[in-house]
């Protein structure tokens, strides 16, 4: 073999290497928020599942609640083909929410293939309504297992650190945005400032409107008054002559 064709060779080699540990990476179970999480409040997340195998479709995913930030409401969405099981658990300490005191919270959601599967090349969206979410901490951190149809189990259970290389089989991490004065996404606040300015813009407006007015008048007048100290010369001309 030619000097040329190993170099070909081991570039090869090198470019499928790199697609091969790209897609190990970017390919796991994540969660992302529908709109906006913030602290305190309310949000609709997706669990998005790839499968990433050629020969096996995935059947079933289990995903564990953060344990030290317990949250008192977990409701899945109904997805066609797909049955799912939210288990509780005891709290060490118990919540106070809306006045009530709750002593167990969700602690896994469970969703199982009941017609349907996650085939291969494809993948699977699984949405949530969390809440409150916390308002000590910046990210939430959701362990999850993903069963393939072949009895394979793998497990996203690896917490992710700052400043550290992603680990092989990352756990799925929630962003938790600024906390929001309403605890709902501050929408009824959007809407006071927006009404609030929009009576300002409104003001100012009718105030420029005003001034304009007073401008084009004042030369109105200006131009009449010259206008009848011309005629006031002019007739005064004609009765000496």
């Amino acid at each position: 073999m030619n000097v040329s064709s190993r170099v070909a060779l081991a570039g090869g080699i090198a470019v499928c290497s790199v697609a091969l540990l790209s897609g190990t990476a970017f390919a796991h179970v994540g969660v992302q928020p529908q709109g906006e999480a913030a602290k305190g409040g309310y949000a609709t997340v997706n669990f998005k599942v790839p499968n990433e195998r050629d020969n096996a479709s995935t059947v079933k995913l289990e995903v564990t609640l953060p344990a030290d930030a317990p949250m008192a409401s977990v409701m899945p969405q109904p997805v066609p083909g797909w049955t799912v099981v939210v288990d509780k658990a005891k709290l060490a300490k118990p919540l106070e929410v809306h006045g009530k005191k709750i002593t167990e919270a969700p602690s896994k959601i469970t969703w199982t293939a009941a017609g349907a599967k996650i085939g291969p090349g494809q993948f699977q969206q699984f949405p949530v309504s969390l809440g409150r979410l916390p308002e000590n901490t910046d990210r939430l951190v959701f362990k999850a297992l993903q069963t393939y149809d072949n009895k394979e189990i793998v497990r996203w259970i690896e917490e992710p650190k700052d400043g550290a290389p992603e680990p092989q089989t990352p756990a799925p991490v929630l962003k938790l945005s600024a906390a929001k004065d309403d605890h709902h996404g501050g929408g009824a606040t959007t809407a006071t400032a927006d009404d609030k300015g929009h009576g300002a813009r409104e003001k100012a407006a009718a105030a420029d409107s005003s001034d304009t007015t007073a401008r084009v008048l004042g030369v109105v007048g200006i131009l009449v008054g010259a206008a009848g100290v011309a005629f006031g010369v002019l007739a005064g001309r004609r009765r000496s002559a």
